[in-house]
């Protein structure tokens, strides 16, 4: 905290001095650093083909087998009560039987690869996941685009093409696993541009989704993270994020999530829970609520409120579930949409011409603690420097009420225009009182996968 005990304080010149509560990451914001226009601009903006919609890059819609064999596909279901289902056991040839809105493939280039399960904890597959990739590799199609993806890689990491093209099919086909086991996944949106777009910088982003269609996402997400802690036992957190646009770190301008498998707590997750060992209350009383009584509540809905963070590297707005359930795995479909329209509502906010990673944080599956589910969406419009690296002080160049005030105009015009979800509550029509997540610290949990 600062010496005041606050988070936030504000100096007589203007300067906007922060203090992450939980991370203990030190901010400054200087008066006139942020006035400057946001975001990414294309100035001289292409033409685009009919081809551009689906075939741009290895995500596009019309290129299935460049990415490794799908682990499921989101389609569209009248019959179903959210207007989606989730299919599995797509096969080659039928990749182009029904329209995957959103495809949950494995990553051609893992950060935490099937071999480092494999030969440090002996790990593995699960009988249906073998019995996936049997069927998989005894259909002629489904060996031959295996084999491909093996090639590419092989070639992508360094290995000449002349000894790639010599190896038999039995030696690429011993790492056909890390294609069906393997714990780094990758969620694509079929969309690259928005419907009727004429020119190359009309990207389509999670803001330019429907209601319908981000809930379908982040429910497929939810049910992703949970799939990946049930088929590997040594997993002891998933992390879930978003990377839009280059300058957050995205390899294409596609829409798509990341979901990565990992063996331990990072060092910030540590420090938090020592921490929340101590204050178990403290997302209530150092978050929201704080943020309640600093005028920074953006919006809310009965179950997740969003508000303009603080103590953050990059202007930051934030999400958390008022849900009494921590795992949003196991929460109910009303919840997990509720934190979904929020979500989607800040994208929209934002535009599709701001970079920013949405990082989620859930409670880890071994952890006691209770913790609720919330999304950090991170504006990457300043580049770090020399400061930042020598004091470990950084400048965030948008303040957090300017911040709140960017957004909640934007709020009420979108919600208006029909383009998110009308049962927002937006700025000074919340009602948010203290301790308004209602996850109780205090209580035991049962079995949580």
């Amino acid at each position: 905290m600062q010496a005041n005990g606050n988070p936030i304080v504000t100096l007589a010149d203007g300067t906007v001095k922060q203090l992450n509560p939980f991370s203990g990451t030190q901010v400054w914001t200087v008066p006139g650093r942020g006035n400057r226009p946001l975001g990414v601009k294309n100035e001289q903006p292409k033409p685009l083909t009919e081809d551009d919609f689906t075939k741009r890059d290895a995500f596009g819609s019309d290129n299935p087998l460049l990415t490794p064999p799908e682990k499921a596909r989101v389609v569209r279901d009248e019959q179903s009560p959210t207007g989606f289902r989730t299919i599995t056991g797509v096969l080659p040839g039928q990749v182009h039987d029904t329209v995957a809105e959103f495809r949950r493939v494995p990553n051609l280039f893992e950060i935490v690869t099937y071999d480092y399960w494999t030969k440090n904890y002996g790990f593995v597959p699960d009988a249906e996941t073998k019995h996936r990739m049997a069927t998989y590799l005894a259909d002629e199609q489904g060996r031959e685009h295996v084999l491909n993806i093996v090639r590419t890689r092989l070639k992508a990491s360094g290995k000449p093409a002349a000894d790639v093209d010599a190896m038999a099919d039995d030696e690429l086909l011993q790492r056909a696993p890390d294609y069906f086991a393997g714990g780094h996944d990758v969620i694509i949106a079929r969309r690259h541009f928005i419907d009727g777009a004429t020119h190359d910088d009309q990207l389509a982003s999670s803001g330019t989704l429907t209601v319908d269609e981000h809930r379908a996402l982040t429910a497929f997400t939810v049910e992703s993270i949970a799939d990946l802690y049930r088929r590997n036992r040594y997993v002891r957190y998933v992390v879930a994020f978003q990377n839009w646009l280059k300058p957050a770190g995205a390899s294409f301008d596609h829409l798509h999530k990341q979901l990565v498998a990992i063996d331990e707590h990072a060092e910030s997750l540590k420090r938090e829970v020592t921490k929340l060992r101590n204050e178990p209350n403290m997302y209530n009383e150092l978050a929201v609520d704080y943020a309640a009584r600093q005028n920074l509540i953006l919006a809310e809905n009965d179950h997740a409120i969003a508000f303009a963070g603080f103590g953050h590297r990059y202007p930051t707005l934030e999400i958390y579930s008022k849900s009494a359930v921590c795992e949003p795995w196991l929460q109910s479909d009303e919840e997990v949409a509720a934190m979904s329209d929020l979500i989607h509502a800040c994208h929209a906010a934002a535009g599709a011409s701001i970079p920013c990673n949405e990082e989620w944080h859930h409670r880890p599956v071994d952890l006691a603690e209770r913790m609720p589910w919330r999304v950090m969406i991170k504006w990457r419009v300043s580049n770090l420097a020399g400061f930042e690296g020598g004091t470990k002080i950084y400048l965030n160049t948008i303040s957090p009420w300017d911040m709140r005030d960017r957004v909640v105009p934007r709020l009420y015009e979108l919600r208006d225009a029909g383009h998110i979800s009308r049962n927002i509550r937006i700025a000074t029509e919340c009602s948010c009182r203290p301790n308004s997540l209602r996850y109780n610290p205090h209580v035991e949990d049962s079995p949580r996968i």
